[in-house]
């Protein structure tokens, strides 16, 4: 198989359906009307954020594949990516910031436990997973500070 494909299928699969579910769930006048807290960023920085960890995501998954396809670090990566595309349709699509705090909460967990699996095997792979994993904290706690304020 080769590489270069694999990289591109996997990135453009990230990334597409990143922005897929992104574009259906949008923020609109409900999540406008939350009350958040004062480091919540302003909506312009959320896409491109999540395009260039969406990118990295698809880099990681595809070496991934590649290189350790039956390993708990791939099982770990495939965990994660449902619980990232589940949050948003929770949280904006659903307005459901309970169930959203859950999942974001799983998702860390499981970024975190992929990091931690993937270390000794794929050290690029698990450094590329240390922005995301860095990010889905910060969006942790903004999920909670949201339920808390509403």
């Amino acid at each position: 198989m080769n590489r270069t494909i694999v990289y591109i299928v996997f990135v453009a699969a990230v990334l597409g359906l990143g922005l897929l579910i992104g574009y259906n769930n949008i923020p609109g006048e409900w999540y406008q009307s939350l009350a958040k807290p004062a480091f919540n960023p302003p909506n312009w920085v959320f896409a491109p954020v999540w395009s260039i960890l969406y990118v990295m995501i698809g880099i990681v998954g595809a070496r991934m594949f590649l290189d350790h396809r039956r390993t708990t670090a791939m099982r770990l990566w495939l965990a994660q990516m449902i619980l990232n595309f589940l949050w948003s349709p929770l949280f904006f699509g659903m307005q459901d910031i309970s169930s959203a705090l859950i999942v974001i909460i799983a998702l860390l967990i499981g970024v975190a436990g992929f990091v931690i699996a993937s270390w000794r095997q794929d050290r690029i792979s698990a450094l590329l997973f240390l922005p995301y994993l860095a990010w889905v904290a910060f969006a942790t706690v903004l999920n909670s500070a949201i339920l808390l304020m509403n």
